[in-house]
């Protein structure tokens, strides 16, 4: 292992990604009786399974490699606390410390959040340490019908003049699906859009009940391109607001109706159902609850579709994005997805998983955000720019990873034999 006292070579220079105007703390040295590789002892105490090699650089100017081998980047600590507070509770301290500009990533932030991504589990001692130091655990915040409205108010609700900045002129804020690697982003969407609704079957003059449709694009599209009558729920003030203004203004209010309601509380019987990355706002108690909703509403002859992130085997959200970006959310596993269908008598016909997209997707939307950072600063803080533009490498890196999935469920009523014979039409366009 590489380590040495600091020395006066110039810091490498950041890119667009890493550039930040926050306030630094005051340089706090170590204690006189401290050796000078505590810190450096105590990291590798902590974390044994961490073994890419990243060059960190502490607040007194001493340095070391975490393994041999080029460094993927160089991590700077502005004071000691912050080293602290990550040793003790990395998982919501790693964000916090970031977005307040205690900690740096001088480099591509993407290699080295797949490096963090693909850290080896702590040991059992380890965690048991952290738990004891840290005194309390972060609790979920509950998807009860009261509570769902503030968590998605808390994501959705941020204005939608910051979204229209870096998403494609539909605002569809989730994964496209890209029929070529060099499709635009708004090509991608438009594809998305088309590959569920084939999924689906839809045929015109049907009806379709979309649950939490964000800005309603999906809708529309539904309705233009398909011939269908869309009743669309969401609980998002600000988007069901934008999405009627806009269905009017391309004359499509007759044909698609916006509800700002709880999926709770769909009434009536549809031809199709429909959820496009609303699933990781339901929360795992609450699956039994929204497959009863689907049978409910489904005709016997319906087919649905859930397109929502996941994992291949249960793992809980990370504290940080669960408290400062998406409260409530939680992305499940195949198994737990079962909940939804088992219990309520609908057969799972088709699974896709196209994380592969969902990282490209979060490639563009990156771009995009970085292109504009300066103007979302000026609207919110320099805080808020570093953490959403963690939160979005985050996301990509880990899809690249595979720590995240993003899962196709298409299904119908057990008893429907009123589906096509094979998936030619899906994907013979």
């Amino acid at each position: 292992m590489e380590s040495h006292q600091p020395s006066e070579a110039s810091p490498a220079a950041l890119n667009g990604r890493e550039r930040q105007t926050l306030a630094r703390p005051a340089p706090v040295g170590p204690s006189p009786d401290m050796r000078p590789d505590f810190y450096e002892r105590l990291f590798r105490r902590l974390f044994p399974g961490f073994d890419a090699p990243l060059r960190l650089i502490l607040w007194n100017g001493y340095e070391f490699l975490t393994a041999p081998g080029e460094p993927i980047a160089r991590v700077r600590f502005h004071d000691r606390r912050a080293f602290l507070r990550l040793i003790v509770n990395p998982d919501l301290g790693f964000g916090d410390l970031y977005a307040e500009g205690r900690i740096e990533v001088e480099g591509d932030l993407i290699p080295f959040l797949e490096a963090v991504y693909r850290m080896k589990p702590a040991p059992a001692w380890a965690w048991l340490v952290r738990q004891l130091l840290v005194g309390w655990k972060l609790r979920p915040s509950a998807n009860s019908l009261r509570r769902s409205r503030h968590n998605i108010s808390h994501h959705y609700d941020l204005g939608n003049d910051f979204y229209k900045l870096w998403l494609d002129e539909q605002l569809v804020y989730t994964c496209a699906y890209f029929p070529t690697p060099d499709a635009t982003l708004e090509e991608a969407q438009a594809a998305k859009m088309d590959h569920v609704s084939r999924k689906v079957w839809l045929r015109p003059g049907e009806t379709v009940v979309e649950a939490g449709c964000g800005w309603g694009a999906l809708a529309r599209h539904m309705a233009r391109h398909y011939g269908v009558q869309v009743t669309a729920f969401n609980i998002s003030k600000e988007q069901i607001k934008y999405a009627r203004a806009r269905a009017k203004a391309e004359g499509l209010d007759g044909r698609v109706q916006y509800v700002e309601d709880d999926y709770r509380n769909v009434s009536g019987t549809f031809d199709a159902f429909v959820s496009v990355g609303m699933l990781e706002h339901v929360g795992a108690k609450n699956y039994w609850t929204l497959g009863s909703v689907v049978r409910r509403c489904l005709k016997p002859t319906g087919r649905g579709l859930i397109h929502s992130i996941g994992r291949n085997s249960p793992a809980p959200t990370n504290p940080w994005l669960e408290k400062r970006i998406f409260p409530g959310s939680y992305m499940p596993s195949p198994r737990e997805m079962t909940k939804i269908f088992e219990p309520n008598g609908l057969s799972i016909l088709d699974v896709e998983n196209i994380r592969l997209h969902y990282a490209k997707t979060l490639e563009h939307w990156l771009r995009r955000f970085d292109g504009v950072a300066d103007g979302v600063e000026k609207t919110f803080d320099a805080r808020f720019v570093r953490a959403w533009r963690l939160y979005l490498a985050a996301s990509l890196a880990g899809f690249t990873t595979g720590f995240n999935q993003l899962f196709q469920v298409v299904f119908a009523p057990e008893t429907n034999n009123d589906i096509p014979w094979t998936r030619a039409g899906v994907y013979s366009r």
